[in-house]
């Protein structure tokens, strides 16, 4: 469990925030969020006065990384670069998140590493992590600036014979939509999506293409919605190429393994974060996932088997 629930005894008396500031290596800052949150117990009841003086015995809430054994790939002084396994969160979503890449990051990189990015829970690869506060401000910026260029590789239904540039603008629907369970859509509404779409190989018996897939803009599931509207989605996506049910059900948690690979084609999203193309100081990168994405074509549903929301054929 990261956020675990510590006892400590201050021997000196000594003001709140200075003492977590000194026990947890935390910034000023970091400190007055941890007391903020009521993360600081003293006879069982939250104390959330940062400036307010401490001594004896007291309780802490706080994240403590544990590690599952993964390790970097490649790091340098400022970064380190990890391959993600699907099914893990960047980020605790909530405290009682048992693991998450955050308990790796810091394990190797310290209490002030973090991740510098985004990749959805279920797809695998590439996940950029800083050692330092500098760091993650700068690569962080990077991101933003769209200085860092992406790749990645994916499983799709259906023979995707040509290249293709989609350039098709996509919207963030609002909480509490009914219609359907889509997060974004293509819509003339939304912001400017684009991606390169690039078939590398077909496999008839299986009726999947490998792709890969290069966007040119950041949009929340912008490949994922961008195959869907090319009616070829990614295999094992209980989002975008299912119905209303199925999708409620995965976001439910209450949608079996052997349902889901029948109506999405396999167990997992079969999306895949490849490369990583960026310079920092004054030292260029070309990183590249050591996960063989290849092989994960053994996870496809065989299509007499599947089910795929006919809307899209």
């Amino acid at each position: 469990m990261p956020f675990v629930k510590e006892k400590f005894f201050i021997q000196e008396e000594s003001l709140a925030f200075i003492y977590i500031m000194q026990e947890f290596n935390y910034t000023q800052g970091e400190s007055q969020r941890l007391i903020a949150r009521g993360r600081l117990i003293i006879d069982n009841q939250s104390m959330t006065k940062s400036n307010k003086k401490i001594q004896g015995e007291v309780e802490i809430v706080y994240f403590k990384p544990s590690s599952r054994g993964l390790k970097p790939i490649f790091h340098t002084p400022d970064f380190m670069l990890f391959d993600k396994p699907s099914g893990v969160l960047v980020h605790p979503k909530k405290m009682t998140t048992p693991y998450s890449m955050l308990d790796e990051v810091r394990s190797f990189g310290g209490q002030n590493a973090n991740g510098c990015h985004r990749i959805d829970m279920e797809t695998s690869g590439l996940f950029l992590s800083s050692k330092n506060k500098l760091a993650e401000k700068n690569i962080k910026m990077l991101f933003q600036e769209r200085e860092i260029q992406k790749s990645y590789l994916a499983w799709v239904d259906g023979e995707f014979r040509d290249e293709l540039f989609v350039d098709e603008p996509i919207l963030t629907l609002p909480i509490g939509y009914e219609t359907s369970k889509h997060k974004v859509i293509i819509s003339p509404d939304g912001k400017k999506a684009q991606t390169l779409f690039k078939p590398l190989y077909y496999d008839k018996d299986l009726d999947t293409t490998l792709l890969a897939c290069y966007p040119h803009t950041g949009r929340t599931h912008q490949i994922r919605v961008h195959l869907f509207h090319v009616k070829h989605p990614i295999i094992g996506d209980p989002i975008y190429g299912t119905d209303f049910d199925i999708s409620d059900e995965y976001l439910e948690d209450t949608l079996t393994i052997e349902k889901r690979k029948i109506y999405t084609g396999a167990k997992r999203l079969l999306l895949h974060a490849q490369s990583l193309r960026f310079k920092y100081k004054d030292n260029k990168y070309i990183l590249y996932s050591k996960e063989n994405f290849r092989s994960a074509k053994a996870l496809i549903t065989d299509p007499k088997d599947r089910k795929f929301n006919k809307r899209i054929k």
